[in-house]
This record gives C-alpha cells, sequence and structure tokens, in this order.
C-alpha cells in the first residue's frame, strides 16, 4: 500500500471502518490516535478459539483508545459460519473483516512486511500499531526475548495484552 492510500472495511456484524496507510503501518481514518491490533487468526485455531472471550473483553474495556480488527486465515467460510461457529460459540465481538473484503490477504502481506517478519505464518498471529508505527511487544513464543518482538505468535494471555497496552499508551 502507498502512503494515504485508504482501504474499506466492513466486519462481519456489517460495522465499516477505513484503514488509512501512513508512512510505517496503518492508523483508522477519524481515530488516528487508538493503538490498533491487527489479529490473523483462523475459526478452526485451539488457541483462538481460548482467548477470543479475553480479546473481546479487553476490547469492550479499552474502546476509547483501542480497537482490534481480525481477519480469519487458511480458510474460506462465509460471514454467517465465522459468526455462528466462531463469534458465538467462543464470544469473539469484536472487528472480524468480513469475508469478500478483497483486501484482507495483502493486508495480512503489509503487516507482515512492516515488521519485516520472515517466517512462515502461524495462527494466532498479532501486530500491534501507534501511530501507524508497529510497537515492541512482549515475546509469548518461548523464545522469551528481553527486547521484546514485534507480533504476538500463540495464545495472548490477557495479563500480558494489558501490561503491553498501558506501557504503549504511556510512550
Amino acid at each position: 500500500y502507498k502512503t494515504g492510500e485508504e482501504i474499506a472495511l466492513k466486519s462481519i456484524f456489517g460495522k465499516d471502518l477505513t484503514l488509512k496507510r501512513v508512512e510505517r503501518g496503518f492508523v483508522i481514518k477519524g481515530d488516528e490516535d487508538k493503538i490498533l491490533m491487527f489479529d490473523v487468526f483462523g475459526t478452526f485455531c485451539p488457541p483462538c478459539q481460548k482467548e477470543a472471550a479475553q480479546l473481546t473483553e479487553f476490547q469492550k474495556e479499552n474502546k476509547d483508545k483501542f480497537t482490534l480488527i481480525a481477519f480469519s486465515f487458511y480458510e474460506t467460510l462465509s460471514d454467517s459460519e465465522i459468526i455462528e461457529q466462531f463469534a458465538k460459540k467462543y464470544n469473539a465481538y469484536y472487528f472480524i473483516v468480513a469475508s469478500d473484503n478483497p483486501h484482507s490477504e495483502r493486508i495480512v502481506e503489509q503487516i507482515l512486511k512492516d515488521i519485516d517478519y520472515h517466517n512462515a505464518l502461524a495462527l494466532p498471529f498479532k501486530v500491534v500499531y501507534k501511530n501507524g508505527a508497529p510497537q515492541k511487544l512482549t515475546d509469548i513464543s518461548g523464545a522469551d526475548d528481553p527486547n521484546g518482538t514485534n507480533y504476538y505468535l500463540g495464545e495472548l494471555k490477557y495479563d500480558i495484552l494489558k501490561r503491553d497496552f498501558e506501557r504503549i499508551l504511556a510512550n
């Protein structure tokens, strides 16, 4: 994506938002100050299922400062299937991009490029942006890098997300 390019997204629940490409990443048009987290998940993925309710809770508690945008990956499902099989079953009530959005795969590819990620994509995978720039996050992958990473790989625990969010918000 080129700087300034806008990408319209619709959620499986019918909500709309527009992403705007900035120099180092993405912001939400009209809510540029919000911390933005992209979640690449699969409805079939046990860690994705397990963390969904906690992500919903975190989104609700921080709705004025935080937006979660999720992309279902490695599967082809209708929006109604995602709602029935995932959202309702696992309490995943955040912005899940509608399956017919032609930008989904390209956005995920751009996110991986933004953070210079060259490994195979595993699920769940999350990246957090503030002011359009990818943020350093706690390494939850097991490598336990003291400098953190640019992504969460694996099931994200609520307390880690909260701690990283507060640190990012303060900077």
